[in-house]
């Protein structure tokens, strides 16, 4: 999203299929008896890669399930691209993406202006991609570190946490909003405007989860809701949103998925066939780690 497009606050439309399974979704949560939020069965797409439709208890009014999805960050990697690095001349959407890297999972990073450079720090294979630090915006995904007794990935909070933009200890890093920090403080303002959202969050036993909204929600109502039913989420950082907000998962996985036996509720929640997918200027890409592959390949290759 451009930082003042008002495409940021637009609901997006939902195929029938998914509609429909979101509906039975909501029953499902609706009739649930725990105090706790409740999720589907979770679909295991690799080691270390998971993904189910996490349903808020109804505590959290006006908060749609959200596809989950979970990442192990010592079984996957984390690569974030840029479009002229990576050698496009514009934008690709998520699918675009997807297709061209080749990694298992591709989802939307921060904001960017309307030239397409990004709002804030954005560190690619080690290497500043031409953005400064946001003075404001404090959350801070970071990944791959130079050292191998830090963890693989984590989310940071620049009022907290310490990053050197000289000697950058993470060699994929993208900068965006800080949602709810760990002393368990919203930090958004409660505005009333909803959007579609995509959130990355770190939880205490070190895995991240990609959390992706179903319908147009707010950021303080969402902030609000994790923080209530989801104890074991550490912090969230939000990145864009509204039209921005979108996640592609190879083709191959998803038809690994469509063969096993069960209900799979995220599919045709993120099948995305009829839904305009706008050019994203910096995405972060997820693979299985080869601990041999340490070199960033070509464009149309997964580093």
């Amino acid at each position: 999203m451009m930082a003042h497009d008002d495409s940021f606050y637009r609901s997006l439309p939902l195929s029938p299929v998914a509609r429909f399974v979101l509906g039975i979704i909501f029953v499902i949560f609706c009739e649930a008896s725990s105090t706790m939020a409740q999720a589907l069965p979770e679909d295991q797409l690799g080691q270390g890669l998971s993904i189910s439709v996490w349903g808020p208890h109804a505590q959290c009014p006006g908060v749609a399930p959200l596809v989950a999805i979970e990442i192990d960050p010592d079984r996957y990697r984390f690569s974030v691209h840029y479009y002229e690095e990576d050698g496009f001349s514009d934008p690709l959407d998520i699918r675009q993406w997807q297709e061209r890297t080749g990694h298992d999972l591709v989802f939307n990073a921060g904001l960017f202006r309307e030239n397409y450079a990004y709002l804030g720090l954005l560190y690619g294979n080690g290497r500043s991609l031409g953005s400064k630090r946001h003075p404001t915006w404090l959350g801070l995904f970071v990944a791959e570190p130079g050292e191998d007794r830090s963890r693989r990935a984590r989310v940071l909070d620049l009022t907290f946490d310490i990053f050197d933009e000289a000697e950058p200890s993470y060699r994929e890093v993208a900068q965006s909003l800080m949602l709810l920090d760990r002393t368990g403080k919203i930090r958004v303002r409660q505005t009333g405007k909803r959007a579609h959202q995509t959130l990355v969050a770190e939880k205490s036993d070190g895995h991240l989860l990609v959390l992706k909204t179903t319908e147009a929600v707010s950021l303080y109502a969402i902030g609000a809701c994790l923080r209530d039913t989801f104890p074991s989420l550490r912090q969230v950082m939000a990145m864009d949103g509204g039209s921005s907000s979108d996640v592609a998962v190879s083709s191959s996985l998803r038809h690994a998925t469509s063969k096993m036996a069960g209900v799979h509720a995220w599919l045709p929640l993120l099948d995305g066939s009829s839904i305009t997918h706008i050019g994203l200027p910096a995405v972060i890409g997820i693979s299985p780690r080869r601990e041999q592959n340490t070199t960033k390949a070509g464009s149309k290759g997964v580093r």
